[in-house]
């Protein structure tokens, strides 16, 4: 029923649905007085109106950023991919940034690295200028479909697949079931199913769940207004990070803001992020978790900060009394749970008095540490 419900909601002319219910209640309810059937028309016209702008917003953001790479079919769905540069005697980079986020949240390190070797994006669906894809979305199936456009696109490997935070979660899937694709699989603080299952529950999970959906669907009837920016920037703990992400980015940034206008996309984020509920995480977690040993020899490189001191600003962190140096020490130490997925694992800790966020505060480092990934001989 979820899944039904999500589909029919990912419709980007949905409103006209519930327009349609409502203007008809409304003339059958006219006979009887002209109080609650005009108010019922009335609410149709004003579903209708918005769904008209919706569609219109969605058509001109298209007509003013058409996608700057390739559409490939895969299974019905559109997916953009952005391959430039050429390899030579390096290895071909693979990016998937954090979140469930379009191709272009790594446009800044793309650009840094695309005159050294094959340099590719990919808006997972639900992203970007991709299709919204086919509900349920989980990592499992989006890393199929990665590959798929990839083959699709004739783009040759092995890659070094390199993913920031959940885009790390969907590398280390695509390096599971596909290991005669890759050469390197560089994790940038890749997010942890074992932080979801055993850790403190975080409210922030269901928070960018709920804004998802809430935007998604006040999406559909007109109203286009950025949920997930306006609450970061008003949360001292997080716009220090969002405003590095928005320099760093520049004009991507501009770009990403302005095609970023599909309900269906919101609705595609909500869904997978269900994955990340502790409730939920049982019922998938063995075709989503990279485990010990999964990876046997692949060349793995961890790249994270050396502690988690950050996860403070988490008000259930911050609130732990005697509990928070045990949650601290929690989130540092499983994210080296990766160490274990390959037996030629390697650690790289990023610069001290970085965060999280280190990929948009220290471009430099990732760069630098990318120049030495898609050398060949690099170990």
């Amino acid at each position: 029923m979820r899944t039904a419900i999500l589909t029919l909601l990912s419709r980007e002319w949905f409103a006209f649905i519930p327009a349609s219910i409502f203007a008809a209640a409304g003339l059958a309810l006219r006979p009887n007085g002209p109080g609650l059937g005009v108010a019922l028309i009335l609410l149709a016209l004003l579903m209708a109106v918005g769904g008209v702008i919706h569609l219109v917003t969605i058509a001109a953001a298209r007509r003013k950023y058409p996608p700057p790479g390739k559409m490939i079919d895969v299974a019905g769905t559109q997916i953009h991919i952005v391959a430039e540069g050429e390899a030579k005697d390096r290895l071909p980079i693979i990016w998937f940034g954090g979140g469930h986020a379009a191709g272009l949240v790594m446009d800044h390190v793309h650009r840094a690295l695309r005159d050294e070797t094959r340099s590719i994006l990919i808006d997972r669906p639900g992203t970007g200028w991709s299709g919204t894809g086919r509900f349920p979305r989980t990592t499992a199936r989006e890393a199929e479909e990665m590959v798929e456009t990839l083959k699709a696109a004739g783009e040759q490997g092995p890659f070094i697949i390199a993913g920031y935070s959940f885009g790390g979660l969907l590398a280390a899937n695509i390096a599971r079931r596909h290991p005669e694709l890759v050469a390197r699989l560089v994790l940038i603080d890749p997010t942890p199913l074992e932080t979801i299952v055993f850790g403190p529950r975080l409210g922030a999970i269901r928070t960018m769940r709920r804004t998802a959906f809430i935007t998604g669907l006040l999406r559909l009837f007109g109203i286009h207004f950025d949920f997930a920016r306006w609450a970061v920037r008003r949360n001292p703990a997080y716009s220090e990070a969002s405003s590095a992400f928005e320099t760093e980015l520049g004009a991507a940034y501009g770009t990403l803001r302005a095609v970023d206008t599909s309900a269906g996309h919101r609705f595609a984020e909500y869904d997978i992020y269900r994955e990340l509920l502790g409730t939920h995480v049982g019922t998938c977690g063995w075709e989503t978790v990279v485990y010990d040993g999964d990876l046997g020899a692949m060349s793995v490189w961890l790249v994270a900060p050396g502690d988690a001191g950050e996860v403070t600003a988490n008000p259930e962190v911050a609130g732990a009394g005697g509990e928070q140096a045990r949650m601290i020490n929690f989130f540092a130490r499983s994210r080296e749970r990766y160490m274990a997925t390959s037996s030629n694992a390697r650690r790289i800790v990023a610069p001290a008095g970085t965060t999280h966020q280190f990929v948009y505060e220290r471009p430099d480092f990732i760069i630098d540490t990318m120049r030495e990934a898609i050398r060949p001989e690099s170990r």
